[in-house]
């Protein structure tokens, strides 16, 4: 599914290409104090608080002869709003309401695409005037928003979520990871010779990859679909993706080894859950604590597995030292599924392919804003939040803007004062509350800060 698209629409020097290279988080436009810098629709991709979407910087909207350059690039405009699905109004609100802004809003009512009206420019007091003025032009209540200080995001957030959200919701009943006919993928990594191409021929029954003592045989990420028979005999499909063994970044001296490597964390990127295969007969090592931090970091679901378990010594005290060296040495690792394996005689694969997929179901969960909000109101009760500095924090309430991986944002007043310590004690409850296990959860904290806030608590 293409991503939805956002059109940026305003007369000239009113800050759109400031607020799209600040979405985009690149500078990808020219931006000057002289208007009609831009003349060409100028794309990019732009994330919003979790929010996905391409983004369309146009030129400033005039009213010229067609056969005209600024007739021509009116042209332009117009056609972008056509093929947007949201488009983002922007008046100048230090300098009010121009009569050009006025045939902008009657040309946009004709138009079919939905309006999100912002006044740009309005920190500080300057603003006001502008920003009642623009109430008149009959898209409802203007966000107040400075692209050049990055205040109003959370308003701009709201406002837009409705558009975008019905387009990713789209996306994910397309492949919709809660139906049985969606294939789970499944990516093996590890050090090389942890035995990763014995495991997954193991799991087909068939020497489908080659395997052998020599470290580094497999040099591209395999993709192999497979059926797995679940406890009631129902097959599961499965995309299982084998990949090269990743070795320390200093020993990677060969061309083609930093090629595979790369494609190996590649493959990463677009599994759901990630399989780190370990050696039993090696132990943990450094090199498999930076993996595991690797792909916890991409946000994909972890469960590591112990294999060779079959030729391992002093099993007990081996498994309960790998269990500690991996909370010890990766925080975000604490609680992350650690099994024992054995891709040769094929002992537990069947409880590892089980485990991704119960992994993978509290990595795709949602979570309603009711039923976050009750968890929310009993975690503030118990455990009431700090005020820093005498300054009264209020959060007020927490909402989940996506999940693969879970996100979440909790919006309020100085929230984004909140300590580390009071942030972990919220997302561990929320995982104890709602289920997630040892999944990533996205949890940020975003206080608005809006020049009619009248707040002066604390």
């Amino acid at each position: 599914m293409p991503l939805p698209t956002v059109a940026i629409i305003g007369r000239p020097n009113v800050g759109k290409s400031t607020l799209f290279n600040r979405l985009v988080g690149k500078r990808l436009a020219l931006v000057d104090d002289r208007p009609g810098v831009t003349r060409d629709r100028r794309e990019g991709e732009a994330t919003l608080l979790g929010l996905e979407f391409r983004i369309v910087d146009t030129a400033g909207f005039e009213d010229e002869d067609p056969k005209t350059l600024p007739g021509r690039m009116r042209m332009q405009t117009e056609a972008a709003v056509r093929e947007a699905d949201v488009a983002l109004f922007v008046i100048d609100a230090r300098a009010g309401i121009t009569p050009l802004d006025e045939e902008i809003g009657r040309w946009l009512r004709s138009a079919d695409a939905p309006v999100v009206l912002m006044g740009n420019k309005a920190e500080g007091k300057a603003g006001e005037t502008g920003i009642i003025e623009a109430m008149a032009l009959g898209f409802g209540d203007p966000i107040p928003f400075s692209a050049e200080h990055g205040e109003g995001l959370v308003d701009l957030f709201e406002a837009l979520r409705p558009f975008i959200e019905r387009d990713e919701e789209e996306e994910v009943e397309d492949e919709d990871p809660e139906n049985p006919d969606a294939p789970l993928k499944l990516a093996i990594v590890g050090r090389p010779n942890a035995g990763k191409s014995t495991l997954v021929n193991k799991l087909l029954g068939e020497d489908r990859l080659i395997t052998g003592p020599e470290a580094g045989i497999t040099r591209d990420s395999i993709a192999i679909d497979w059926e797995w028979p679940d406890s009631t005999g129902k097959l599961r499909k499965v995309r299982l993706i084998d990949t090269a063994g990743m070795r320390k970044k200093a020993r990677v001296q060969d061309k083609l080894e930093k090629l595979s490597v790369a494609d190996a964390l590649h493959a990463v990127d677009f599994a759901e859950v990630v399989v780190l295969v370990l050696d039993s007969t090696l132990g943990l090592e450094l090199q498999d604590i930076k993996i595991a931090d690797k792909v916890l970091q991409e946000g994909r679901a972890l469960v590591i597995a112990l294999n060779k378990w079959d030729v391992a010594e002093n099993q007990s005290s081996l498994f309960n030292g790998v269990k500690g060296a991996l909370e010890e040495g990766l925080a975000q690792a604490r609680g992350v599924p650690l099994l024992t394996i054995s891709g040769a005689t094929g002992k537990g694969l069947d409880t590892l392919i089980r485990v991704a997929f119960e992994t993978r179901e509290a990595w795709c969960r949602r979570v309603s804003t009711g039923q976050l909000n009750r968890w929310f109101e009993r975690a503030l009760e118990a455990n009431p939040p700090p005020a820093p500095g005498g300054k009264r924090i209020k959060p007020r309430y927490v909402t989940q803007i996506k999940s693969r991986p879970p996100s979440f944002v909790l919006f309020g007043t100085r929230v984004d004062l909140l300590p580390e310590s009071y942030r972990r004690y919220l997302v561990n409850s929320l995982r104890r509350e709602f289920d997630f296990g040892a999944v990533p959860v996205r949890f940020t904290m975003r206080a608005p800060k809006n020049p009619f806030d009248t707040d002066k608590s604390g």
